[in-house]
C-alpha cells in the first residue's frame, strides 16, 4: 500500500480525502484549516495532499526525534505557503492529545470563525479517512478471488500493524458490511497496549511507558481508534463509561461478555524489535525488501498461520523501505554477513540499493537537496499561540 507519493499507506486514503475536501472547499468558497498529527507518516501524505490547494490552511504536528529522517524530511521541507510544519517536544501521544483537544477548543474554533475559516481533521479521528481505507480490504479479497487463490465466500485473514487502529478499523468495518473475513489480526510493537487489550479485555495507560522502537510510526499507547469499535459493539452510553474511565483513570475493563464480542473479530500479537529484524532479514533473502511496520505484519501473519490460528490471509506493507534505512540496512548486513557500515541514512539507502534489486523513487531521493523551510519545534503549551499567529501572519 505503499505506491503513493510519500511511500507509505496514508496515501491511499489522503489522496482522495484530500481531493475531495479540498474541491468541496473551493466550491463553497469557505475556507478551512486542516489539523494533522502523525506518528511520522500521515503527516507526508497531508501535507502532499493538500499543498497549494485554495480555501485549505494546513498545521501538521510531529514528535521532534520521533518519527524517522525520511519522514521528518518530508514534512520540514515543505515549502506550500498553506502548510505549516510543527515539532513538538513530546511524544505522538501527546500531539494527538494537543490536535483533539484544538478540535474541542471551543475559544480557539470561535477565533478562526472571526477569520472566516473552519475547522477539520486529516488524522483517522476524522471518519472520512476510514472510509478510503476500507477499500483495499475488498481490493486484496477480490485480488484474490482473480487470481484463484480463494473461492467466493471462502474466509481470509487480515494481518495488520498496527499503532492507532485505523488501518484495522477499516479491515472491521469492511467485515460488517460482509465481506468474508476471519479473523482480523492486530500485530503490534513492543508497545502493545492493542495486543493486552484484545486478550485481557483491558485498557490501561496508566502506568506504561512509551518506548522508542524500529517501528516507530507504531510507538502509540492511546489508539483513538479503538473508541469506534466500542461504540460499534456495545454502543453509545456503554463506550462514553469507557472513555471517560480511561480520561479520569487512565484504563477501562470489559466485560466477560464483552470480550468475548470482541474477541469474534479481533486476534492480536506483537513484534520485539529483535524478532521484527529477524523477519526483516528472513524476507530480504526471498529477495524482498521490508519495512520494519510491515515485517511486524509478516511475523503475525506466519506465527499465526503455524500455529493454525488463522488459514490464508494477507498481511499489509504499510511503508516503504526507503523511509527505515538503518533498521533495513542492519537487516540485510545479518542476511548477507556485511560488515560495511553506513555514515548517515542517505548513505545507508545508497548501500542497500547496492545490495538488493530495490529502486529508490525520486520522491525520497530528492529530499536529500531540499532545503530545511519548517524548522519550528515548540512546547506543547504554545502550540495554540503559535498556530494563531502563523495563521494571522498568512
Amino acid at each position: 500500500l505503499y505506491s503513493g507519493p510519500t511511500r507509505a499507506f496514508k496515501d491511499m486514503a489522503l489522496q482522495p480525502f484530500g481531493a475531495l475536501l479540498s474541491h468541496f472547499a473551493a466550491q463553497k468558497k469557505q475556507t478551512y484549516l486542516i489539523l494533522a498529527a502523525t506518528s511520522g507518516d500521515t503527516g507526508p501524505a497531508t501535507l502532499e495532499s493538500f499543498a497549494n490547494k485554495p480555501y485549505i490552511k494546513v498545521i501538521c504536528l510531529y514528535p521532534d526525534g520521533g518519527t524517522s529522517d525520511i519522514q521528518r524530511l518530508q514534512m520540514t521541507t515543505q515549502n506550500a505557503s498553506n502548510c505549516k510544519v510543527i515539532g513538538i517536544k513530546g511524544n505522538f501521544d501527546d500531539a494527538q492529545s494537543a490536535l483533539k483537544n484544538l478540535l474541542n477548543d471551543k475559544d480557539f474554533i470561535t477565533n478562526l470563525h472571526a477569520q472566516g475559516i473552519y475547522l477539520s481533521a486529516a488524522n483517522s479521528v476524522n471518519i472520512g479517512r476510514i472510509v478510503f481505507q476500507i477499500i483495499y480490504h475488498f481490493w486484496a479479497y477480490f485480488s484474490l478471488l482473480k487470481n484463484a487463490q480463494i473461492t467466493f465466500g471462502e474466509k481470509i485473514s487480515i494481518v495488520v500493524p498496527s499503532g492507532n487502529f485505523g488501518n484495522i478499523l477499516g479491515a472491521f468495518f469492511a467485515k460488517k458490511m460482509g465481506l468474508p473475513l476471519q479473523k482480523l489480526v492486530v500485530a503490534s510493537n513492543v508497545n502493545n497496549i492493542l495486543s493486552d487489550f484484545i486478550h485481557s479485555g483491558v485498557y490501561d495507560v496508566s502506568s506504561r511507558v512509551l518506548l522508542r522502537s524500529k517501528s516507530p510510526a507504531m510507538d502509540i499507547l492511546k489508539s483513538s481508534n479503538v473508541e469506534r469499535v466500542l461504540y460499534a459493539l456495545f454502543g453509545a452510553k456503554r463506550t462514553r463509561q469507557l472513555m471517560e474511565s480511561l480520561q479520569t483513570k487512565g484504563a477501562y475493563s470489559l466485560n466477560q461478555d464483552e470480550l468475548a464480542l470482541l474477541q469474534d473479530d479481533f486476534s492480536a500479537l506483537y513484534c520485539d524489535d529483535t524478532q521484527c529484524l529477524q523477519s526483516m532479514t528472513e524476507v530480504i533473502k526471498k529477495g524482498f525488501v521490508l519495512d520494519p511496520h510491515s515485517a511486524i505484519a509478516y511475523y503475525g501473519a506466519k506465527k499465526l498461520q503455524k500455529e493454525n490460528i488463522i488459514d490464508k490471509s494477507v498481511f499489509l506493507a504499510t511503508a516503504e523501505w526507503s523511509k527505515f534505512a538503518p533498521s533495513v540496512w542492519e537487516a540485510l548486513q545479518e542476511a548477507y554477513s556485511l560488515q560495511d557500515v553506513y555514515s548517515d541514512e542517505k548513505n545507508a539507502i545508497k548501500d542497500i540499493c547496492e545490495h538488493t534489486s530495490a529502486v529508490l523513487p525520486q520522491a525520497i531521493s530528492t529530499l536529500f537537496n531540499k532545503p530545511i523551510t519548517q524548522k519550528d519545534v515548540v512546547a506543547i503549551s504554545v502550540i495554540r499561540s503559535c498556530i494563531m499567529q502563523w495563521i494571522e501572519q498568512s
